[in-house]
């Protein structure tokens, strides 16, 4: 549930939200539509599906219960990481050797489209290459040492380069850290700024957009009624892209997923000398631990640094209380640095941590449960949907090939049971 003390129908106090460069806002609907596609969410996954049908030509509206990026969407870390999952093994059987290399592949293009998308549309979220995973114990090495050997026998054609612990200190200030692995086909940018920037296209080439606009009901039929507060659309087909705030669209999707808190602290502007001290390279970073933390430099000179995730469904009383220690304890040099914003939000989790992509219905599309790799992985979802309704590809039947567990517990319970669960690997964790 959202912590009523930080919600709000307007975006949070973030660094995001006091540096957005597209600043307009999208009326809400007050009326009935006939349309050939709706599109429930303006976060990523909701903006680009309706982007990409508004290239292939189709009529399309989207309905955001908020502003556009209100969401994970525009509050993430903006870190840019190549890849679809958390480890395709566990999915190899389901999937089947072509299974396996189709995602494997679509971990790739998810990042291109986003490279692709922000030439494309002119679009200011001040996108730069780099990025590099940090090592906490050796078996975090070992699998850099695996992950670096399978993208150089698959040809990845990006700079990729294994770090000892005494070479940390090219791409971070800290001593934290015993390895690392840079990647130059993943970065980080603005997410608010992405997000709008690529509504504001989807606008332009006839995408209906309205804000402030809830979806209180959906009649599914031939043709689907889809009714907010105020207003009505009726749509040959219909994409759900609520992920985190899906509660009350659908209960199979709601079951699927878990609102997860995620947190994100913005320094004041920091001098040039600090920023090369703390990230010399400009790169995004994360550890690999299941409290991970994550972090970057905007492009004001401000280290955003995030992590924190809870399981509870609230938010902490005071985030920089909580994860200004983390900081910290990574840059204890910091610790006279102000901090100028704070702010969370909630990030959809699934069970078994693969992205949920598919149709609840011939004419009924959903994408959620990202886990973490959202800025990459809603952008090819929203790829692969628009190719299945206009009959380009059934790429999308790769993720229906995955099963999806209902959490236990219903609404009420299922949080606090996660987080019980999660106890037990955060223990697993420190432990080995």
């Amino acid at each position: 549930m959202l912590n009523p003390r930080t919600h709000s129908n307007e975006y949070p106090n973030s660094y995001y939200a006091a540096t957005s460069k597209y600043p307009m806002r999208y009326p809400s609907l007050t009326k009935s539509l006939d349309t050939q596609v709706c599109v429930i969410g303006g976060g990523f996954s909701g903006v680009n599906t309706a982007l990409e049908l508004a290239e292939r030509g189709f009529k399309v509206v989207l309905l955001e219960a908020y502003r556009i990026g209100w969401g994970a969407s525009g509050r993430n870390g903006g870190q840019l990481i190549q890849g679809v999952v958390h480890g395709i093994e566990p999915f190899a059987k389901a999937l089947g050797e072509e299974g396996v290399k189709a995602i494997e592949d679509m971990g790739f293009e998810s990042v291109n489209i986003v490279r692709e998308r922000v030439k494309k549309y002119n679009i200011d979220c001040d996108l730069k290459m780099g990025y590099c995973d940090l090592a906490h114990k050796p078996r975090h090495v070992e699998d850099f040492k695996e992950h670096k050997a399978w993208l150089d026998k698959i040809g990845y054609p990006h700079e990729t380069r294994l770090l000892e612990k005494d070479e940390m200190h090219e791409v971070v200030g800290s001593t934290t850290y015993i390895g690392g692995l840079i990647d130059m086909g993943s970065g980080h940018l603005h997410p608010l700024n992405l997000v709008c920037g690529e509504a504001n296209a989807a606008h332009e080439l006839g995408v209906q957009i309205f804000e402030q606009s809830k979806v209180t009901n959906i009649e599914y039929g031939k043709r689907n009624r889809i009714t907010t507060e105020a207003g009505e659309v009726i749509a040959d087909k219909l994409v759900i892209c609520g992920n985190a705030h899906v509660a009350g669209l659908n209960k199979q999707l709601e079951g699927q997923v878990l609102p997860a808190g995620s947190y994100v602290i913005a320094t004041e502007p920091l001098s040039e000398e600090l920023c090369n001290k703390i990230l010399p390279q400009d790169m995004a970073v994360c550890d690999q631990r299941i409290d991970l933390d994550y972090y970057r430099l905007s492009a004001d000179k401000r280290l955003l640094f995030g992590g924190l995730c809870t399981y509870s469904g609230r938010d902490p009383k005071d985030i920089v209380a909580a994860l200004r220690p983390n900081m910290d304890k990574v840059f204890p040099f910091l610790k006279d640095v102000a901090i100028d914003y704070a702010w969370g939000g909630m990030i959809g989790i699934g069970a078994n941590r693969f992205p949920q992509v598919g149709r609840l219905k011939e004419n009924v599309y959903f994408a959620q449960a990202y886990s973490g790799h959202g800025v990459n992985v809603t952008h090819m979802a929203g790829k692969v949907i628009a190719e299945a309704i206009s009959g380009e590809s059934n790429r999308i039947a790769w993720f229906e090939k995955i099963s999806h567990i209902q959490f236990p517990g219903g609404r009420r319970f299922r949080s606090p049971l996660l987080a019980i669960g999660m106890l037990y690997h955060r223990l697993k964790d420190w432990l080995s």
